[in-house]
């Protein structure tokens, strides 16, 4: 019984006979040297990662790791309830 090797064709191509895409993972903005620091009164940054209908953008959009997300969307929400953000965008 013969077993492809580590190089062969069969690896290199996905299901189906499709070649694999490889997509480079995106770093995060929020972290690493001379990021901007989340503040819930910042709304310029926090406008950023909401969309056009007023909602959080999820992290696999917007690369955000998921510490920053998880600060990201406590500062949209207290923007929200002192009323420095829209909860809706009609």
């Amino acid at each position: 019984m013969a077993y492809p090797s580590e190089n062969s064709a069969a690896q290199q191509q996905g299901a189906g006979g499709r070649r694999v895409f490889f997509r480079r993972r995106k770093s995060c903005p929020l972290s690493g040297k001379g990021a901007p620091k989340i503040d819930y009164k910042d709304i310029k940054l926090l406008t950023r990662f909401i969309s056009e209908r007023g909602k959080m953008l999820p992290s696999r959009i917007t690369s955000v790791s998921a510490r920053k997300q998880r600060e990201l969307a406590r500062a949209i929400k207290r923007a929200r309830n002192l009323a420095l953000l829209a909860f809706v965008v009609k």
